[in-house]
């Protein structure tokens, strides 16, 4: 019998795997991919009897997925904090999903392991932009400021890693990063010896440069709206920058646009900082739209919906 481990590829789900298999060490064969890529289930080649463990993966975008693995006697236990729907009831199923703002499955995984590992569950706090539920959790654990920063900055790396429109526009691959981090109960461990780290933060940083320099295509006194040139770096930063953007203007909220390949736009939306709200209600107006409440987007928003998007964003937020 096999286990499949399905995890998004971000900072929340990778911390989230982590935190697991340090408490529950468990063989697994893993199964993920870029931040956009959360139809995750279809690929899981699982039969009777086999399991698997689903992390930080929209239930809603992966519901006909998940029902033909239960239906195939596939056993499920599933954690994330996305918007989900109707929660399925099924023997072989088993759900922890809390949609609240001010949780993320890293915070999931502390409480089910009883905060064990609870310094990746801050890590995979500030990776999703939830700096005050990570200095929360911190100061249960009493870190220094100086412990706490290198957090912060762990954990925007590990988001940004994630970022792209294909893997072919990833720093590294998330099961790499994934297998390489797994050998560090510590992070501050893995931040003293490991290489990706600073490789990653050095092309965070110089991508953020270049989009620093790039003007909105339209903004009002509540929302702005940008959009990047079609380059890897662009397809990279446009998460980051829109957590830079919210955390700078918490009154404001954000999209960030990049042209995608097959002739649209892919979408990050930020809320105000000040609301947390109603960004994935916003972006589920679109076919391929989803996330969470703080922070969604959109895979694909066709050229002629743009306006559409545009009068919707300032609708909700303007």
């Amino acid at each position: 019998m096999a286990h499949f481990d399905v995890f998004n590829g971000d900072a929340d789900g990778l911390c989230s795997l982590h935190q697991l298999r340090l408490a529950e060490p468990r063989e697994a064969i893993l199964l993920t991919g870029v931040k956009r890529d959360v139809g995750l289930l279809a690929r899981v080649p699982a039969v009777a009897g086999d399991s698997a463990t689903v992390l930080d993966v929209s239930l809603a975008t992966n519901r006909g997925a998940l029902a033909a693995l239960l239906e195939r006697g596939v056993a499920i236990e599933y954690f994330d904090h996305h918007f989900a729907g109707e929660v399925p009831r099924h023997p072989r199923l088993q759900t922890f999903i809390d949609s609240a703002a001010d949780v993320c499955t890293g915070v999931l995984i502390d409480r089910h392991i009883g905060g064990r590992y609870r310094p990746w569950a801050i890590v995979a706090a500030f990776g999703d932009n939830m700096d005050d539920v990570a200095q929360t959790l911190a100061g249960t654990v009493g870190l220094e400021p100086t412990e706490l920063a290198l957090l912060r900055e762990l954990g925007a790396c590990l988001a940004y890693n994630a970022y792209g429109e294909t893997e072919a526009d990833l720093i590294v691959h998330p099961v790499e990063l994934y297998e390489t981090l797994h050998r560090y109960a510590d992070p501050f461990g893995f931040m003293a010896t490991e290489a990706i780290f600073e490789r990653i933060g050095k092309t965070r940083q110089a991508d953020l440069n270049l989009a620093r320099q790039v003007e909105p295509m339209c903004s009002s006194d509540r929302v702005w709206v940008y959009c990047l040139p079609d380059a890897p770096w662009s397809r990279r930063v446009r998460g980051a920058l829109g957590n830079e953007l919210a955390s700078t203007y918490p009154d404001r909220a954000h999209a960030v646009l990049t042209p995608n390949a097959i002739g649209g736009y892919t979408v990050s939306v930020r809320a105000s900082l000040a609301t947390r709200a109603g960004a994935d209600a916003l972006c589920r107006h679109f076919s391929t739209g989803g996330g969470r409440a703080a922070a969604a987007g959109i895979n694909h928003l066709p050229k002629e919906r743009l306006q559409d998007f545009l009068q919707q964003l300032e609708s909700a937020y303007g």
